[in-house]
Order: C-alpha cells, then sequence, then structure tokens
C-alpha cells in the first residue's frame, strides 16, 4: 500500500468514526447497563478526593455519572463547578489551582484527578505545576501531544471560537513536555475507535509510573464506558505509596474489554 493510499484510508476510517460517534456512544450506554452487575466487584481502596474535569465545551453535567460511580466506591469525589469549559481561560488557569488545593486541605491527602479529553490536558499541566498535591492523573481520550486541535476539524473551530477569552497567562508547556512521564503516577486512556480526537495523541511515553491503557469506547461514551469505570476503580485503588501498572482484570472475561496494544 502507497503512502497515498494508506493516508486516504486512514482519512475514510476517522470521518466513518465521527458520523457513526453518537451512535456508538448510545450503544455504549446499553452496554454499561448490561455490565452493572460485574461493575459491583471492581477493586476499592483507600478513599482519598477525586477531582473530575470535563471536556471542551462540556459541564459538570457530562461527569455526572462518573462522579457518582467514583463516590459510590468511597471516594469524596468533586466536579469543576467552572460552568461549560471554554479553553484555557484565565478562570480556568486561576481556579483549578485553587481547588486542587482546596481539596488537598479540606481532605489532608492528594487529589487525584480524572480528566476528560481537554479536561485531561488540564490535569496534567497542574500535576506538572503542583505534583506535591496531586496524587496521580486519569486521562480519558486527551489529545495532549497533539498540540492545538487539528485545523479544520470541529474541536479546532471551536477551539477558536472561544481564543479571545484565552489567557496568554496560562501554563507553558510544549507538546513534548505535557507527552512526557509526568512527577506524579499517570494513565493515559485511549480507543482507536475513537471519533472525536487521534487515539495516537492520547498516548504518553511509558515510564516507571507512567501506562497508556487501550479501551473500545467512543470519545462521548468513555464517562460511562464499563471498561473504563473499571479502569478508573482500578487506578484509585492504587496505594498512594505503592502504585503499579494496569493488569487486565481476569475475572469474568472482563479482560475481552481491554484490547491488547502494543
Amino acid at each position: 500500500m502507497s503512502a497515498r493510499s494508506g493516508a486516504g484510508s486512514a482519512r475514510r476510517r476517522a470521518a466513518v468514526l465521527a458520523v457513526t460517534e453518537p451512535v456508538r456512544t448510545l450503544a455504549g450506554a446499553g452496554a454499561l447497563a448490561a455490565g452493572l452487575p460485574l461493575l459491583r466487584s471492581a477493586p476499592r481502596g483507600e478513599p482519598h478526593p477525586v477531582l473530575v474535569l470535563p471536556g471542551l465545551m462540556a459541564s459538570d453535567l457530562s461527569t455526572r455519572l462518573l462522579r457518582a460511580w467514583i463516590g459510590r466506591l468511597g471516594h469524596p469525589v468533586a466536579g469543576w463547578a467552572l460552568g461549560r469549559n471554554r479553553g484555557p481561560t484565565q478562570e480556568v488557569f486561576s481556579e483549578l489551582p485553587l481547588l486542587v488545593d482546596r481539596l488537598a486541605r479540606e481532605h489532608d491527602a492528594s487529589v487525584s484527578i480524572v480528566g476528560w479529553s481537554l479536561g485531561g490536558i488540564y490535569a496534567r499541566r497542574l500535576a506538572l505545576r503542583a505534583p506535591h498535591q496531586i496524587r496521580q492523573v486519569i486521562s480519558l481520550g486527551s489529545p495532549f501531544a497533539l498540540g492545538r486541535p487539528p485545523a479544520g476539524s470541529p474541536g479546532a473551530r471551536v477551539f477558536q471560537r472561544y481564543s479571545p477569552l484565552h489567557t496568554a497567562d496560562r501554563i507553558h508547556t510544549s507538546r513534548a513536555s505535557l507527552a512526557r512521564p509526568l512527577p506524579v503516577p499517570s494513565t493515559a486512556v485511549y480507543s482507536r475507535w475513537d471519533g472525536v480526537v487521534d487515539w495516537r495523541a492520547c498516548r504518553q511515553r511509558p515510564g516507571p509510573t507512567s501506562e497508556n491503557v487501550a479501551v473500545r469506547s467512543s470519545h462521548l461514551g468513555m464517562g460511562h464506558d464499563p471498561a473504563v469505570l473499571w479502569l478508573v476503580a482500578d487506578r484509585l485503588a492504587q496505594p498512594d505509596d505503592c502504585w503499579a501498572p494496569f493488569r487486565r482484570p481476569s475475572r469474568f472475561g472482563l479482560g475481552a474489554l481491554f484490547p491488547l496494544e502494543d
């Protein structure tokens, strides 16, 4: 296959994934209903504060089910309470570090951050800024290795629309630095079936406390995908001082939810 035909095939696949994203997201909701009995056996660990950050143009409403799941696991959980995510505004730059600080002080414990899409990029920047207050970062379909969204993509158009609101004072981190292992444990969740962002931009450089985990979820369905919920439970159950990479569960055939990737 020539490079040109390969690129054309990749574009066609991306277009199909984008068009079918809503349908696959609804199918994921059905899979959650079927998988609820199995999720009851998900790992549980030491309760500690968890902050959940939404994606571009989403609000805490989009993470309601995810936060309910984390709360059911026994963790005190908070949304970001900043309304709709319009990008790296001055409010985001100013308020997120204060929110992390408040949660850490209130619970006298470091904070785990679960960031969905753009929220995961914020989470990684926060980890670089205040690693002493952050226990771990879990990013869900976050294209942190991409830099800005590709020109002409829906994400790029929305991002550009709100660019006048974006602060020039935000944490200056390059694409390369965001993709490098963080100073705290980090798990980057990605899906080759993502119809919104390029899955290759959602992976980090593996290291002693950094990993990539593949799922089969749509992008918009990651907040209710059974594999993602299990993974989040497993990662939050990790001891603070003894982090270990994710291992595909063997019970009940749950390992099939996590495709083997290179």
